[in-house]
């Protein structure tokens, strides 16, 4: 099975920041910005008109604004994946995005590698939260001023989704790519965007890492010897 073209809406009113976006992301043989909006109206009669995997969606947008965009597209679509882009990481905004159920959060600066990773992470169905956000959001709710405490507070591993907790298991199991390709059914190019994903999210350099950090919070037992 071979990698499908990703379809991505980019909405984003900068027009500078936009072209020089789209450049780099077509650059990648399997990402493709095949529609752009400046607000956030025109995103939502898009993806009204055609189909997309992704939204790229900048927050600080004119009109209705990025967050409310983000809402009614999701209400419209639920399956569609949306990704954040913004220059603010204030634990009040993350929350709002987590409300209007967007699937991920990038700031405004990050890698070119870091965020082509995370178009491709959402696509696949995970989500994707950066490394500064995903500290906001633990912050956040572990905050004493919070009327209600969650009854639930994310621990380093709730930040990976349940296939990438799977695949971080049979990587315990001392399974390489393409057996853990076979094992799930899925394409080996799907499981190495995964891996990556996991070692982004656990800030971690390799698998053996991750692997550790895994057995470390209880998740996996020690099992093979653990090979790059």
């Amino acid at each position: 099975m071979t990698d499908q073209p990703i379809d991505i809406l980019l909405v984003e009113d900068d027009e500078l920041f936009r072209l020089g976006l789209t450049t780099r992301l077509q650059r990648e043989p399997t990402l493709q910005v095949t529609a752009e909006a400046e607000d956030g109206e025109t995103a939502i009669a898009l993806v009204n008109q055609q189909s997309f995997d992704v939204v790229l969606l900048d927050i600080g947008l004119p009109g209705i604004g990025g967050l409310e965009a983000c809402r009614q597209i999701k209400q419209q679509h639920p399956t569609l994946p949306v990704l954040a882009l913004t220059s603010h990481n204030q634990p009040a905004l993350i929350a709002r995005l987590i409300e209007a159920q967007a699937q991920g959060y990038c700031v405004k600066g990050i890698a070119a590698e870091a965020l082509v990773l995370a178009i491709r992470s959402v696509a696949l169905g995970a989500t994707w939260w950066d490394a500064i956000a995903s500290q906001e959001i633990q912050t956040a709710f572990q905050s004493p001023a919070l009327e209600s405490p969650p009854t639930h507070t994310p621990t380093t591993l709730d930040i990976l989704t349940k296939r990438e907790q799977e695949i971080l298991v049979l990587m315990a199991d001392g399974q390489s790519n393409q057996e853990i390709a076979e094992t799930l059914y899925i394409a080996p190019g799907t499981v190495r965007v995964h891996v990556h994903a996991i070692l982004q999210k656990l800030e971690v350099r390799d698998r053996t890492q991750a692997v550790i950090l895994a057995m470390q919070m209880g998740l996996v037992s020690p099992r093979k010897n653990l090979t790059e």
